[in-house]
């Protein structure tokens, strides 16, 4: 099917000019007053490279962008301390750390009964190791180990093992690593306390729900995906484990009148939770991060669970460290468990995960990242604080001798030398890995499910500001939430920088109409695109309405004109019907096709606060500046009218570009749209699939379908759902719209909203749709 459908767009001239025949000497002249189009490329993939480029050409200078921000902060000293506390609420709130933690009373024993949680003696029983848990949220708890010295204790350290390795494999008690990898071990033998947390690994066992479907996603995405939608994340959850841990650690410190440093350690995944942990809480003395520290430039070839909203405008690895600063900041050099992709697909699975790949960070870029953070150490006069271990070059296993030495001597521990690993007497097993890992997924699905189901209500609180008393009201008020919509949930990107040098060249000419195909400049390497359909029966001085008809996922323009084959299956001709009727129509080129093409381009984009729908409503918004410039358009009657992928844009861009779109149809997609992306109990949920660009961050908590159809207001707004779609139910459908014909009610503009269902699938109806535009288009 896809490459039936590339055939087709590669031939869409051929195939257009066969429906609707163009003259030989006039088919590829422009429209006048534009430049002749010459590319031969699909436009389609002419607009996703060149917007792939655009992205990685921002996160490459987003470097340069966090160091003149960081040196202007680091230059006024009197705020340090204010901006510093700024900076790690931000921090924290873009991780997902946002949730109070549960007052613990200590790090509980896991025991049978009549047992003492006794696991394993290390070195003949200078150091006991017990099954351990502890409280973090509500229903959230962290297990693992805890690795308790004989003598009393010099430190407490909490030790993560990469999402890979067991607590046990960590400390030597089971197989997987090498013998000079068990840190906590060293670490315990050295006189400190070592609590080993178990990390939601990247297994595929639990990802999934039994009463719906499993998938190949590793647990880490499979709570990612869960998550992001509610403004929650694997990292940060992750993280919160470890606060409370040094919660505990803390209070054991204030009950026993003591004062133990407290420190951080970790290897790869365990290193990315040890260095933002140690960021945040500035009771953690020190930090020892292994195998995760460089530069993150590429980090959206990384694993989707590692993806943070807008982190690279101000947190790279070097500003994370520099977080840390004055306290010790450790960085080891080294290899760590590389990681292909996500699991391949078993049987009985669903596929969809997303690509992603760890390696061992390159020792060029760890050097570079490492000189950065250097010099935020040195702004704060703690320069020595700072240390960089190389084990064997940057490809050595983790846990070097200078590395730990290092570290623990910044915990105050009094060494010549670290004490050897003699012997592990396993006593007992501790609970089976499997089933502590199946509690660790389990406990964060239903955390996360739990803020699905209150999301309404923490919506409704944030809209309770807008003022509904009157239509002016309503105006006036609901800017404040467009752009924080616009500019903390879609991401947006500054004005267009260049001129639209619009290029054109007509592809259609049919008795009624003649059809242009369109490419416009945005900025450097992004263009817009699409096809200009204009009805000839037009009067010179006459100003006609105009009809912007968006095709779907993985679709083209010309899908939206096809009179046979898949085009019309979906799309029913509705571009043709429109511009038959006497409207212009304008049928866009939308980026949302090449499959993982595409897709990565919201990888490239969410580090730098943007996301799909930022580079969509800027080509949108410079299309509707041209077609207002054309003589025969009614600037002021422009309307959206969009099917599926492009109802999700009929959502979004006239929510956002409100003055310049008359109306909105949104067809095949309308539902519950947080309950969509984000539940594990429904079939319907994108969680299942393998649309891994879906969620936005926070979305849940700020703006669903009925919110974004309030800005559309008073702009009217309508509905087009087929009984068969398999989109959602009816009920999610008909419930979310109830939200929306309130609002227009509630304002005295209840005419403006409407909704059709049908007997059909996932289609265009075109009954309904049809004459809402006429009435308010006319």
């Amino acid at each position: 099917m896809r490459r039936k459908r590339l055939q087709f767009f590669l031939g869409a001239t051929i195939c257009l000019a066969s429906a609707f025949p163009a003259k030989a000497d006039d088919k590829a002249q422009p429209l006048p007053g534009t430049q002749p189009l010459t590319i031969t490329e699909p436009l389609d993939e002419v607009m996703v490279a060149g917007i792939s480029r655009y992205a990685v050409r921002a996160l490459s200078e987003s470097q340069k962008h966090r160091d003149e921000v960081w040196k202007l902060d680091a230059e006024n000293a009197e705020r340090v301390g204010k901006v510093m506390d700024d900076r790690r609420a931000r921090f924290c709130a873009i991780i997902g750390a946002v949730d109070e933690r549960v007052a613990a009373h200590d790090f509980e024993v896991v025991a049978n009964v009549g047992g003492d949680g006794v696991v394993a003696r290390v070195n003949g029983g200078a150091v006991t190791a017990y099954a351990a848990r502890w409280q973090v949220l509500d229903g959230v708890h962290g297990e693992g180990l805890l690795l308790v010295p004989k003598t009393p204790p010099i430190a407490r350290i909490i030790a993560l093992p990469d999402a890979d390795w067991t607590p046990e494999q960590f400390v030597g008690l089971a197989k997987g690593l090498g013998e000079h990898e068990t840190i906590p071990a060293e670490l315990a033998l050295a006189g400190a306390e070592v609590l080993i947390p178990t990390l939601v690994s990247r297994d595929d066992t639990f990802s999934g729900n039994p009463a719906v479907a499993f998938t190949n996603q590793p647990h880490r995405e499979f709570i990612y995906r869960q998550a992001f939608e509610l403004g929650r994340h694997i990292i940060g959850y992750e993280v919160e484990k470890v606060l409370a841990a040094v919660d505990l650690c803390q209070k054991r410190n204030d009950e026993q009148k003591v004062k133990l440093p407290i420190g951080v350690a970790g290897v790869s995944e365990g290193g990315l939770v040890a260095l933002y942990s140690a960021a945040i809480d500035p009771r953690i003395d020190a930090a020892l991060v292994s195998g995760y520290f460089q530069e993150r430039t590429n980090v959206w070839q990384e694993p989707i669970y590692r993806n943070v909203w807008s982190q690279l405008t101000e947190f790279g690895d070097a500003e994370i460290a520099g977080m840390i600063a004055p306290r010790t900041l450790v960085i080891e050099a080294c290899a760590v468990p590389e990681v292909a992709g996500p699991p391949v697909v078993r049987s009985g699975r669903h596929g969809g995960a997303a690509p992603g790949a760890i390696k061992t960070c390159p020792i060029a870029s760890v050097r570079a990242e490492f000189a950065r953070a250097s010099r935020h150490f040195a702004d704060t006069q703690s320069a020595p604080k700072i240390a960089m271990i190389e084990s064997g070059g940057g490809t050595g296993p983790s846990g070097s001798v200078g590395a730990l030495t290092t570290f623990l001597k910044a915990l105050n521990a009094k060494l010549d030398k670290l004490p050897k690993l003699d012997n592990l007497s396993r006593l007992r097993n501790a609970a089976a890995a499997g089933d502590r890992q199946r509690r660790q997924v389990q406990e964060l699905t239903d955390f996360t499910q739990r803020l699905l189901r209150s999301s309404t209500k923490v919506r409704d609180a944030f809209w309770a500001k807008a003022d509904r008393t009157s239509l002016a009201n309503w105006e006036k008020s609901s800017e404040f939430y467009r752009n924080f919509v616009w500019e903390e949930m879609i991401g947006k990107l500054p004005e267009p920088t260049v001129p639209p040098n619009v290029r054109t060249r007509q592809i259609v000419d049919d008795a009624a109409f003649k059809g242009y195909e369109v490419v416009l400049d945005v900025y450097p390497d992004v263009i817009a695109a699409g096809i200009l359909l204009l009805p000839k029966n037009m009067r010179a001085d006459e100003k006609r309405p105009v009809v912007v008809c968006q095709h779907g996922l993985e679709g083209v323009p010309q899908d939206t004109l096809a009179t046979t084959g898949e085009g019309y299956k979906y799309y029913k001709s509705f571009a043709v019907d429109l511009a038959k009727q006497g409207f212009i129509v304008y049928a866009p080129q939308n980026p949302y096709r090449g499959e993982d093409r595409f897709r990565v381009l919201q990888r490239q984009s969410n580090p730098l606060k943007l996301s799909l729908f930022s580079y969509i409503i800027r080509q949108h918004e410079r299309t509707l500046e041209w077609l207002a410039t054309l003589p025969n358009v009614d600037a002021k009657r422009i309307g959206f009218y969009g099917l599926s992928y492009g109802g999700k844009t009929a959502m979004r861009v006239p929510a956002i570009l409100n003055k310049q779109y008359a109306l909105s149809i949104c067809s095949a997609d309308f539902n519950d749209w947080i309950r969509k992306n984000s539940s594990v109990e429904d079939s319907y949920s994108y969680v299942y699939t393998g649309e891994y660009e879906m969620p936005e961050w926070n979305m849940g908590h700020i703006a669903s379908y009925a919110e974004l159809a309030s800005l559309i207001s008073p702009r009217p707004f309508m509905v087009e759902r087929g009984h068969d779609d398999g989109v959602a139910p009816d009920e999610w459908v008909a419930a979310e719209f109830a939200r929306v014909r309130r609002h227009y009610d509630k304002l005295g503009i209840g005419d403006g909203t409407d909704i059709e269902f049908f007997n059909g699938p996932h289609t265009i109806h075109g009954v309904g749709t049809y004459e809402f535009l006429r009435k308010h288009l006319r």
